[in-house]
């Protein structure tokens, strides 16, 4: 059977062994590394499809829990699937309800068989199972579909998470034989297993050997400081198979988007940039910029004087915070462009220097810009 996602590796960096290549998918084929942006419930919010088209996105995020809730996975079935329920003809990648299930319910009970907990928005009781998540995903219809796995909390002991990976694997094994569409959706494999390194090698050649269409390392961007999901990294994606795509789940601040493409990751996602712009947080080549101070109120330049985005091109500081100010959607659909754009031409200058093997040379110069190398610098 061909599978319905492909990877291809054009070239690797000579300076930092980043890759550049290709994700195949059954709606197109988009240039890796690559950051997806994130719409939760069947939308980018604020955004159109056209507005993301035009700033250069590919792959973007759907949220199975949720849209299990709201609206059901049998009406957005019956609509077409999500491609036409959302009118986005690109890819859409699902994720598995997992995390959700583990962060937004105070209730929840882990067995064998699946997770029972209560609905976060009137307290019903639920069950989620692989089978479950499958069946939702199946309906639902993206291109990638993620595995159930178990998201454990950080910090964890060791026999914690021993057994949560013995788990999260034994679970990946139910998510493949009850895979309806293995022929049009494409099934990718979760690696967990904390900060220990033994734990994700075991992972990864627990799922590896079930030859998932790619692979997704999750379990990071949850509290860890940044040293160490690096070095989480770095002992992890050498045990992913080369001919396949990595997905580092959760991650989204710019020093991250490098550092990981640096560690050998192909595809990226998070709210980031959305959730922060509308608290009128925005990223800019200057570092972080928040509108809503006094010190923009007549500053008439636009969020980043080096940026061509739609919202630079067209709207100063000044209104901007306006906007934001007085709570008008607007102000909220403008820095949510920007931000989302930011990223997005971030990660086309990340590929730029893979392919003149110069991406630690584009490292050490965005982080000195951005801020990120002064003493007590502030992220996000």
């Amino acid at each position: 059977m061909t599978q319905p996602i492909t990877y291809e590796h054009i070239k690797t960096c000579k300076q930092t062994g980043a890759r550049l290549g290709k994700l195949h998918t059954p709606h197109g084929t988009f240039d890796t590394p690559m950051f997806m942006p994130v719409g939760t419930l069947a939308t980018v919010k604020t955004m159109s499809p056209e507005d993301l088209k035009e700033m250069g996105a590919g792959v973007i995020l759907s949220n199975t829990y949720h849209l299990w809730l709201r609206p059901g996975e049998d009406i957005v079935q019956e609509a077409g699937g999500l491609h036409k329920f959302m009118n986005w003809d690109q890819a859409i990648l699902t994720d598995s309800g997992g995390f959700q299930v583990f962060s937004l319910s105070e209730f929840r009970k882990i067995e064998e068989e699946g997770v029972h907990f209560r609905n976060h928005l009137n307290g019903d009781k639920l069950f989620l199972s692989p089978e479950k998540s499958m069946k939702i995903q199946n309906a639902l219809g993206p291109d990638i579909m993620m595995a159930f796995d178990e998201c454990p909390p950080y910090p964890a002991t060791y026999e914690y998470m021993k057994k949560s990976v013995e788990r999260t694997s034994r679970w990946a094994e139910r998510c493949l034989q009850a895979h309806e569409r293995p022929h049009d959706q494409g099934l990718f494999g979760i690696v967990q297993g904390g900060e220990f390194e033994v734990l994700r090698k075991q992972s990864a050649r627990d799922l590896t050997s079930m030859d998932f269409p790619g692979y997704a390392i999750g379990g990071l961007s949850v509290g860890e400081p940044k040293d160490v999901m690096n070095r989480v990294l770095e002992f992890t994606t050498p045990h992913l198979p080369g001919d396949k795509p990595r997905y580092l789940m959760g991650v989204g601040s710019p020093d991250s988007l490098i550092d990981g493409a640096i560690r050998g990751i192909d595809m990226f996602d998070c709210v980031l940039p959305t959730r922060i712009a509308r608290n009128g947080t925005c990223m800019t080549s200057q570092g972080r910029l928040v509108i809503k101070n006094k010190q923009f109120e007549r500053d008439f330049r636009p969020l980043d004087e080096k940026c061509s985005c739609y919202t630079c091109k067209n709207y100063s500081r000044a209104y901007i915070r306006h906007l934001i100010k007085t709570s008008e959607t607007f102000g909220i659909r403008l820095t949510t462009y920007h931000n989302l754009s930011f990223l997005l031409n971030l990660m086309k200058q990340v590929r730029d220097a893979i392919q003149t093997d110069s991406l630690g040379d584009f490292r050490e110069a965005f982080f000195e810009e951005y801020g990120f190398n002064r003493p007590n610098a502030k992220n996000f």
